[in-house]
């Protein structure tokens, strides 16, 4: 069932004869049969399908196309020219080859000739491809000229045909090529009659919404991107739609539980701020007087405070759990992991014993013995091991969750099971207003929307490997002045023990070359936590002048004299994790600078180049965020948040600001049994307390 064999979905939309052409009786179970019931799709197939989320019909319906393939020219090898315009050529492979490059990268180089010429044709992270490409095989590759020969977009083997005409480009993974994707969604396509539709009648009409069978044909099978569109914006309403009533339900869940009202702040609170050394930004006291609005009433607080890295949310989220002890009760702050429950501890243990408030540090690592004196403190900082068994917290007040997005559902239901207190969570990740109003619909959100005055803005640099000797004479002269810097090795699909080993062997390398004047240590989430502490330790007190590290130092690493960040093979990072990184300099009142090297331009994608230019074009993290979610897409956003929670598959929250209105409109009118199905299954396993 392709476009060019039906008439477009839509222009039959008031006269439904004109589509499906041959209606039958709707049978939605046919959407839960296995895909190995489809023809052609055997038991080995289906796991690697099952690798993408693919294990039904359903699913598989349900697939979005990530773009869409508009129609090319086909020209004959020996016209092809250097220009900027995608080209398809046909041709028969005669031989190829597997070259490794830098940084256990790999390129598939094949010749191909179709009888006017031959040309070189390479793949790039593809290495799979070098057992297909055999010679005698006939290919048809989409894509222009480049350094490297014949770069290819996309492709076809055999005598398939779709890579030069509109089609749908579906995501796949390295064992399961988009072309096979494509061919097992044109197999379901026929049991989109059986899809039923769960919006009422009048809904869709007075919204101009298709039915939901009408709009998954038009995003497969579009005769142009405007139906492909108008598809996917009717399946992004009805997940938005979900999504609101879902929030709605929790929220009123959330009003009939009782929590401990904690009155206005008294004198610990006021010997707090005149304990700190400087004075609280304008952002900073915005958020403490919602904060003290949240505390003071019966209902349990659920807040989102979220900041620019450096933007000081640790000193307000220290000034909520004093809310706590000042009220005769207990605050925890629970981090994803050890070296940032270290930071925080480290951070906040000597203004807590100036204020006479006992302060302890709970972590996997900490002694058996010591956990039950622990967990009786004023203030416990520690990781998951603060809801582990043999673990009561006294009489927890408030709680701090950091980086919340980091932690499973079940770790935060037990932190707050059989309890109600107020919860603050934390991130430093920014987050646009739009996907907060979007995902965390139902909680507070506070905003630090800037760092102190006195920091100077990150110089962000982005340089390829070729000119990696600029980069390493810079951070010498900066060393010799007296700074320290991080070197960030690159990440590497591998356990924890060969990212350590690469962080070591790297730390080893530059000891030899290029810093081999300088003392040089290396941290990563092997070493033992004393180890850690230790090192960190002796490079806040400047006994090292490089930390060569893994991503352990993303978040809470703070030493104000380091004004120098190397991220190596930056093209492997997210967006929001190279800022991120970023923030570990910049954090005294010297210029800092962040060196992002990568590979080749002509060798990075597209989405690769967009995110290096952002972080050179900005330091603020919340404009960081809007790039990335337009670079990513709507998906996967729900699944940053935490898991049992679907990923939004249509709908794009920066893309889709007036359809989230209309969605959140319609919620408030609908009756609350509305999708009460999809609603449960949106937020299958999360307890109402840890909507966050």
């Amino acid at each position: 069932m392709t476009a060019a064999r039906r008439q477009t979905v839509f222009a039959g939309l008031d006269q439904p004869q004109a589509w499906p052409p041959t209606p039958r009786a709707l049978d939605p179970h046919r959407l839960e049969r296995p895909l190995t019931e489809l023809g052609g799709v055997g038991q080995a197939q289906a796991k690697r399908l099952a690798k993408l989320g693919l294990a039904s019909v359903r699913d598989v319906l349900e697939h979005r196309p990530r773009r869409y393939e508009t129609a090319a020219d086909e020209v004959r090898i020996a016209a092809l020219r250097h220009d900027d315009a995608e080209v398809v050529v046909v041709g028969e492979v005669l031989n190829v080859e597997k070259r490794p490059l830098r940084g256990r990268r790999t390129m598939v180089r094949a010749r191909i000739s179709d009888g006017s010429a031959t040309i070189s044709a390479s793949w790039f992270n593809q290495p799979w491809l070098a057992d297909q490409l055999t010679p005698g095989t006939r290919v048809r590759l989409r894509g222009k000229l480049g350094r490297f020969g014949f770069d290819v977009r996309s492709y076809d083997l055999g005598e398939a045909h779709a890579t030069a005409d509109f089609a749908p480009v579906y995501p796949a993974a390295e064992e399961i090529a988009a072309k096979t994707v494509r061919r097992v969604v044109d197999a379901a396509l026929p049991f989109v009659l059986d899809v039923p539709d769960p919006l009422p009648a009048e809904l869709r009409q007075r919204e101009g919404l298709p039915l939901k069978r009408d709009a998954l044909a038009a995003v497969h099978t579009p005769v142009s991107l405007d139906e492909a569109e108008r598809g996917r914006q009717r399946l992004a309403f009805e997940e938005l739609l979900v999504l609101q009533i879902g929030i709605a339900r929790r929220a009123a869940e959330r009003e009939r539980t009782l929590a401990a009202s904690l009155g206005e702040p008294g004198d610990l609170i006021l010997r707090y701020r005149k304990a700190l050394p400087f004075a609280l930004t304008p952002y900073q006291e915005q958020a403490i007087r919602e904060l003290d609005g949240d505390l003071a009433r019966t209902v349990p607080m659920q807040r989102l405070l979220q900041g620019d890295v450096g933007s000081g949310k640790t000193v307000v989220a220290l000034y909520a759990l004093l809310r706590a002890v000042e009220n005769g009760r207990q605050g925890a702050l629970m981090a994803p992991t050890e070296t940032l429950a270290e930071q925080h501890f480290l951070t906040i243990a000597d203004l807590c014993l100036e204020l006479g408030v006992t302060c302890a540090l709970l972590t996997s690592s900490s002694p058996r013995r010591d956990r039950e004196t622990a967990a009786q403190a004023d203030v416990v900082v520690g990781t998951h091991a603060l809801i582990q068994e043999g673990v009561e917290l006294r009489d927890l007040a408030v709680a701090v969750v950091d980086e919340q997005h980091r932690f499973g559902v079940e770790q935060r239901a037990a932190l707050l099971h059989g309890r109600a207190p107020h919860v603050l969570h934390m991130t430093a990740t920014p987050i646009p207003r739009t996907l907060a109003l979007t995902v965390y619909g139902d909680l507070a959100v506070s905003e630090i929307a800037k760092p102190p005055a006195s920091r100077k803005p990150i110089v962000t640099r982005w340089l390829t490997e070729d000119r990696a000797s600029e980069v390493y004479t810079r951070l010498t002269n900066l060393l010799r002045e007296g700074r320290q810097a991080y070197v960030v090795c690159p990440m590497i699909e591998a356990s924890e023990t060969s990212l350590a080993r690469a962080a070591e062997e790297e730390a080893e390398r530059l000891r030899r070359a290029e810093l081999r004047e300088f003392r040089v240590g290396c941290l990563h989430g092997r070493l033992k936590p004393a180890d850690r502490r230790d090192l960190m330790a002796r490079f806040k007190a400047r006994e090292l002048d490089v930390l060569v590290a893994t991503t352990v130092i993303e978040v809470g690493v703070d030493v104000p004299n380091a004004t120098v960040m190397i991220v190596q093979e930056a093209d492997r990072f997210g967006l929001a994790q190279l800022h991120q990184l970023r923030g570990r300099v910049g954090r005294g009142a010297e210029q800092s600078y962040c060196l992002l090297v990568s590979r080749a331009k002509e060798e990075l994608t597209e989405s690769a180049q967009a995110r290096l230019q952002a972080l050179c074009d900005t330091t603020d993290g919340f404009a960081l965020a809007e790039v990335d979610l337009e670079l990513r897409g709507g998906g996967a956003l729900l699944g940053t948040r935490q898991s049992g929670i679907s990923d939004l598959r249509f709908a794009h929250v920066v893309r889709d600001r007036e359809l989230l209105e209309r969605a959140r409109a319609a919620s408030r009118e609908v009756g609350p049994g509305l999708l009460q199905e999809a609603v449960d299954e949106l937020f299958a396993e999360v307890e109402p307390e840890t909507l966050a």
